[in-house]
């Protein structure tokens, strides 16, 4: 097709759209749904992994965790022998730092939460449900998480279980708005501890409480609540090449503290970062199916659409149509002319539907935590739909034009 003929095409295209505007946007309306839908989605989904992916990645990339259960298995689906698995102690902890070379640090967190959530007071200030654990020093260089403000706990504090605590960014924004918070006397539930430190603030997710906590030595923690035993390791690998060989001599480790033999199953889970990447990737799987759904439905209906518009449009274009071919034009004149105007039209639904969902996406990552990043490929790709519509859709209309007899054509009224 020349270029000339296609320019022509696409004026008459756009004059058909300009004399029925109505009918062309109640045309093209699924097309514009099921494009708001791909790209309004596709910005959350990618919002959400890349602020997941940025904070999993700020950990380091040679970080081990040992807990009771692996990460996103709902309680309810646990079998009974893995609800009756034995907890994570303090005593692994030792034995990990002390038997495997290839790790350098551990850091044990065990949690404690009181009924109805921790409560922090700092005069007629409170801190609602802060996560409340305790930790050692090695917390900072496993966790790749420091101390912005004052110090951290020292190994002098968790032997002397000393009354003292680290606070997180938004403890510290809530009870100290006004105060340099270093020094201060809080109390955390009903225990009183003078605060040495405030850790940076760290990026969150769709408003998880990342940077809501309380950490206190460890040897405090296990003096006022001695009934909390269990609780979970971050390793810490010499260097990301020896990760693997930290997991194995960990894994070995632990086998052999519970008297495991060859042929039994690990009754402790141990991952990693690109495991709880994995687990995120299979969270918003369900997100993806929406969209499918979704967009499908709009495009299909859009596409539907499309094609009654344009055999309506050869209907009352039949005349038109046996002119042209009576002055010459071919079979495949007529088809690209049916054709482009779909394209034109779907095209345009595209386009409106790509402005949308940009539009709604940064609206709702404006009055949400929702973050939103909008990738060019599915705005690329979000057109390409609306155009592949348009052929899809349009064929049948487009080729029945062509076919169409000239005489008779000139016959109709």
């Amino acid at each position: 097709m020349h270029l000339l003929e296609l320019k022509e095409s696409l004026i008459m295209a756009l004059g058909t759209i300009r004399a029925h505007k109505l009918r062309s946007f109640l045309t093209i309306l699924g097309v514009l749904v099921g494009v708001t839908a791909i790209i309004g989605m596709v910005s959350l989904i990618e919002g959400l992994n890349s602020s997941m992916s940025k904070q999993i990645e700020s950990l380091g990339s040679n970080v081990i965790y040992v807990s009771k259960y692996k990460p996103g298995i709902q309680t309810g689906r646990r079998s009974s022998s893995e609800r009756n698995r034995p907890g994570i102690t303090f005593e692994d902890a030792q034995a990990i730092m002390r038997f495997c070379p290839a790790v350098e640090a551990v850091s044990p967190q065990n949690y404690f939460t009181q009924r109805g959530g921790n409560i922090a007071k700092y005069k007629e200030n409170k801190a609602r449900y802060p996560s409340f654990f305790g930790t050692l020093p090695d917390y900072e260089k496993v966790n790749n998480f420091f101390v912005e403000n004052g110090r951290f706990i020292t190994d002098t504090d968790v032997k002397y279980r000393s009354f003292v605590c680290v606070i997180g960014d938004d403890v510290a924004k809530a009870l100290f708005p006004h105060t340099d918070p270093i020094n201060k006397e809080i109390l955390v539930n009903n225990d009183k501890f003078l605060v040495i430190g405030v850790m940076e603030k760290r990026e969150t997710i769709m408003g998880s409480r990342e940077n809501n906590f309380i950490l206190i030595p460890y040897g405090t923690f296990k003096k006022i609540h001695p009934e909390e035993v269990e609780l979970w390791l971050a390793c810490k690998a010499r260097s990301p090449e020896l990760l693997q060989e930290a997991i194995d001599q960990i894994t070995d480790l632990m086998r052999r503290r519970r008297g495991l033999k060859y042929n039994d199953e690990n009754n402790f889970a141990i991952f990693t970062q690109e495991n709880l990447m994995e687990i995120w990737t299979s969270l918003t799987q369900a997100v993806w199916l929406v969209m499918i759904v979704i967009s499908s439905i709009g495009l299909l209906v859009g596409g539907v659409g499309v094609m009654n518009i344009m055999l309506v449009s050869v209907t009352e274009r039949t005349k038109e149509i046996g002119i042209r071919k009576a002055v010459g034009a071919k079979r495949s004149n007529i088809l690209w002319q049916f054709l482009i105007e779909a394209i034109t039209l779907s095209g345009f639904g595209g386009v409106m539907g790509i402005i949308c969902g940009i539009l709604l996406s940064q609206f709702i990552a404006l009055i949400s935590p929702l973050p939103a990043v909008v990738p060019v490929l599915w705005v690329i790709i979000g057109f390409s739909f609306s155009v592949g519509v348009a052929l899809i859709f349009g064929m049948y209309p487009a080729a029945r034009a062509s076919r169409l007899d000239p005489i008779e054509c000139l016959r109709y009224e």
